[in-house]
């Protein structure tokens, strides 16, 4: 599509999802960047009324601002390719791929992409008694930002109490040791890697809060890794079949050098907040959030 023909966008934003304040802090940062661009911009919470409500403003695009199970695992997309709007980020199978952990990393594998062991269990299997030895990790396995994990160190008295909010079935995913680092990609290019640097355990308040964590980039690294964290991500992009941008997530073990590099994840639809991770990364590599946000509404398209 081009910028000529885009006059409307819609951003949609919140929903009903466990992300819903992100998403709102995502979308308004969005909307502003895009009525910088000279974009007449909508900003729409998503409910039930949905439909309804596009109908009404009929948009050129849908800029996709939300997080989570509905906006990010191919429903929203679904309607959107129903009501034939173009919108941003990926399509209806690579975001119910990417949402789904263990689906992801069974495509990593095949793709000759590195990643921890992990196995699916029930909630009740996981309180009962460590279903894989310690140090591991428990969380949802169609959850994203670090919503509802739980480390379990080595020498833990006994298995984790989840909470009530979990899922029946979890993802039980051995400990990977290490520094935390992400590229995003943006089209078919990778941007660069951040070092990630917490205090503690990298969850939801460290991804979100200000001041929760600090990021090195680009991260000091040797050549090697760079350039791997570079190629998995456009690699794990291309494989999950994924459109727009994305950021696909490390852990790295520098006592094993590149055997050290594993894949935890690809978002489909990162953060777009004044702490997310792929807007700074655009931005040191000379493309700055109205650009970016330019840039995915140009890319928005159906049968993605």
């Amino acid at each position: 599509m081009s910028s000529r023909t885009i006059r409307k966008v819609v951003v949609i934003m919140g929903g009903p999802s466990a992300e819903r304040e992100v998403s709102l802090s995502s979308g308004r940062d969005c909307a502003t960047a895009l009525r910088e661009t000279g974009y007449e911009v909508t900003e729409l919470d998503a409910g039930p009324d949905l439909a309804e409500r596009l109908s009404e403003i009929q948009p050129d695009v849908v800029f996709n601002a939300l997080h989570g199970r509905w906006g990010e695992d191919g429903c929203v997309q679904g309607l959107l390719e129903w009501m034939r709007i173009p919108y941003t980020h990926s399509g209806v199978l690579a975001s119910s791929v990417a949402m789904d952990k263990e689906r992801t990393k069974q495509i990593y594998r095949e793709a000759g992409l590195p990643v921890a062991h992990s196995v699916l269990a029930s909630k009740e299997d996981v309180m009962a008694a460590h279903v894989i030895p310690a140090p591991y990790v428990v969380k949802p396995y169609n959850e994203g930002s670090s919503v509802g994990v739980y480390l379990v160190n080595e020498g833990a008295n006994g298995p984790p109490k989840l909470s009530s909010d979990m899922p029946e079935t979890v993802m039980v995913e051995a400990f990977a040791p290490g520094r935390e680092l992400t590229t995003s990609v943006v089209g078919d290019r990778a941007l660069i890697v951040t070092d990630i640097l917490t205090d503690g355990w990298y969850d939801y308040e460290a991804k979100y809060v200000e001041g929760g964590s600090s990021h090195v980039v680009p991260a000091d690294l040797p050549k090697e890794i760079t350039a791997l964290c570079m190629d998995y991500a456009l690699r794990a992009h291309n494989a999950l079949g994924c459109r727009g941008v994305t950021r696909t997530d490390f852990r790295w073990d520098e006592s094993k050098g590149a055997d050290g590099l594993i894949l935890l994840e690809t978002n489909t639809q990162p953060g777009m907040t004044p702490t997310s991770l792929t807007p700074e990364q655009a931005q040191k590599t000379g493309m700055s959030m109205a650009q970016l946000c330019q840039w995915m509404v140009e890319d928005a398209s159906c049968d993605r």
